[in-house]
Order: C-alpha cells, then sequence, then structure tokens
C-alpha cells in the first residue's frame, strides 16, 4: 500500500479495507497478529476474519508480535506485513525485563510475512534492521513500530523501493552494551525492494527531537500541481505534545533536508479519561479511497485499544470521529491498514464467519 488517497493497483476497483493488529491481554498469548475486515467499504467499521482467532504467529526470536504494519508492492501487488518483535506478556522476563531493558537490548529484528492473495502467506523471516551490507552493526536498541512507503524513483528513474521507519534508541559505536543512561527514542530509517536481509539499507534518522519520539505512521496526498504531500504523525514522549501531526512536500521526505511543518498537537487526548495526551500512542494513519477523507486510529492505553479521528483536509488537523459510527472489536491495538479490490474484499468476506 502506497498510503496516498489514490487507488493501490493501478486499473483496479477499490472496495474494502483490511486491518492488521495485535491485541492487548495481560492474561493471555494475544501477542500475534489478527486482522479485521471493513463492512463494506466503510472505513470505521470492522469484523475479525477467523472467527477473531491470530492468523500469523511466530517461533522466532521472542515468539511475541505488536505494532504490525502492511503495504503492497506496487510492482506486483504482493503485500508484505511486517512486525515488532517483543513479546511482553507471558515472554521472557530475564535480567529484570521492562521497557527500557528491552528498548536497550531487545530485539532489532523486525518479523515479515508476504502474500500473493491475502490468503496464503509465506514467514515469518528475519529482517535485522541494525545489520549493515559490510557485517557491522549500527549500535540500536530494541526496533519497534515498523512502517513504510513505497518511493517510485527511490534509486532514479523507474528505480523504487521501500522507505521503512521505526523507532530505536540509538548509541554510540564505544557503546556495545548501550549503557549510555541519555539515550533516548528517535525514529530511524532505511530502504528495502523485498524486505530481505540481502536487499536491505540503513539509511539512518528521520526523527530526532532531542527526547523520545516513537510510533511514527504516515500517509501521502496527491498535489494539484503534481508531486505528493507526506503527512506523518508522531508520538511524543518527551515535550507533552503527545500526538503531533506534521507535514512536508519534499519528495525525498526521509531525508536530513527535507522541512516538515507542525500542524497539529495532542492528537486525540479527548478519548483519555483525563484528557492527557501521553494517554494515546500507536496513530495509524490511512486514506478512504472512494472520497477525500482521512483517518487516524490513536490507541488508548493501556488495554482501551483504537478510537478514531476524522478529517476531510490533513492541513487543518483531525477532529473527533462520532464513537457510535466506530465500530472494532475491544483491545484492538497498534497497526495498520491496507486499501482493497473488490476482488479482494469478496475473497476475504466469506472468512468472517469462519469459525
Amino acid at each position: 500500500m502506497s498510503n496516498t488517497v489514490h487507488e493501490d493497483v493501478e486499473g483496479a476497483d477499490p472496495y474494502g479495507y483490511l486491518m492488521v493488529h495485535f491485541i492487548e491481554d495481560p492474561q493471555g498469548y494475544a501477542e500475534r497478529l489478527y486482522f479485521d475486515l471493513s463492512r463494506g467499504d466503510d472505513p470505521l467499521s470492522w469484523d475479525p476474519l477467523y472467527g477473531g482467532r491470530p492468523l500469523l504467529t511466530s517461533h522466532l526470536g521472542t515468539t511475541g508480535l505488536r505494532d504490525p504494519y502492511m503495504v503492497r508492492d506496487p510492482r506486483n501487488g504482493r503485500v508484505y506485513v511486517m512486525a515488532t518483535d517483543l513479546r511482553v506478556f507471558g515472554g521472557d522476563q530475564s535480567q529484570g525485563g521492562g521497557w527500557d531493558y528491552w528498548s536497550r537490548h531487545g530485539s532489532t529484528k523486525l518479523m515479515i510475512w508476504s502474500t500473493d492473495d491475502l490468503i496464503h502467506w509465506s514467514g515469518p523471516w528475519p529482517l535485522d534492521v541494525s545489520l549493515q551490507q559490510d557485517g557491522s552493526r549500527v549500535q540500536l536498541g530494541m526496533a519497534w513500530a515498523p512502517e513504510c512507503l513505497w518511493v517510485p524513483d527511490y534509486e532514479g528513474p523507474g528505480q523504487g523501493a521501500f522507505v521503512l521507519y521505526w523507532s530505536s534508541k540509538l548509541f554510540d559505536r564505544a557503546d556495545p552494551d548501550h549503557t549510555d543512561p541519555s539515550a533516548y527514542d528517535r525514529v530511524l530509517w532505511g530502504s528495502t525492494t523485498d524486505f530481505t536481509q540481502e536487499h536491505f539499507r540503513y539509511g539512518g534518522v528521520l526523527i530526532d527531537t532531542g527526547r523520545n519520539a516513537i510510533d511514527t505512521t504516515m500517509v501521502q496526498r496527491p498535489l494539484p500541481g503534481g508531486g505528493l504531500r507526506t503527512y506523518r504523525a508522531t508520538k511524543d514522549n518527551g515535550f507533552g505534545r503527545g500526538i503531533w501531526l506534521d507535514s512536508t512536500d519534499d519528495p525525498r521526505w526521509w531525508l536530513p533536508q527535507a522541512r516538515w511543518s507542525t500542524i497539529q498537537e495532542r492528537i486525540g487526548a479527548g478519548w483519555c479519561a483525563d484528557g492527557n495526551p501521553s494517554g494515546v500512542e500507536g496513530p495509524a494513519l490511512y486514506a478512504d479511497h472512494a472520497r477525500n477523507r482521512w483517518y487516524l486510529l490513536v490507541d488508548v492505553i493501556p488495554s482501551v485499544g483504537y478510537r478514531p479521528m476524522v478529517s476531510d483536509d490533513p492541513d487543518a488537523g483531525f477532529d473527533y470521529a462520532r464513537e457510535q459510527d466506530f465500530h472494532l472489536r475491544p483491545h484492538t491495538k497498534h497497526g495498520g491498514v491496507l486499501s482493497l479490490t473488490r476482488q479482494e474484499y469478496e475473497r476475504l468476506r466469506p472468512l468472517v464467519q469462519q469459525n
């Protein structure tokens, strides 16, 4: 999925949406990947697939999966899912565990799957975002909350690649044990054509506020004169801004010279009982393929799950969608949304009733 308002597959008939996510369940093993299908072409109403059971699980790494995202390769229609390799509940609690430990010493591998029909999946396989082509490693803490956008001319005309971005602490080469107490979360980036280790290149820093910034999600909007405007929502854990939204028209939006303009802060804070902007995270941006409308799901923590925001013009920010218009199973956490074709939707719809 290019995550733009135009069609994902050239010449296709867009209809319906597919969501991938995990579920918060401190009492059970829910850190696996679940899929929900939209009710018809409604981007805010969802039904669980496979009787509500998880479809994708991992026997690799921590065996836990969180923060998944789905993207379509525009060259061949193949869909990839990527996820954080972390199991918080019932997983490895050695050496104290906890978020500080995991963020310093957790897995730098993302777990990847692919499918050509959204039914049969290959994987998982690991993609280590700290590993460079010469075999050396960037000193990263845990890699989490991966997303990506397709850039059709990344290497030049007709030479496209995915720009992949994720959250990590970044340490100095002289600190391989990751002990620096001043280390903080940044959003980093790399590139890939197929999410294999062979074709991955580490890029550098995408967002550095000087304090913790995590969970970036993006969507793109065609400009009247050509080109794209890129919007990103990111969770600030250092300055009290909560989830903020900014944008750029730079076609090389992942590079340091891109200039970003802030649009909105404290997004979704009203979904929290106390109005605290720190109480929402894991934002997910996606575009309505039938009209000029955009959606932003925000994850109310610790376990409430997604609540909806909506905009007819992201340049003016997002407002609260009506809760009565939103239908999603409880405790649905941090995921991503893929725009479907009508043929894909009709293939998946019978799986809503599957037990």
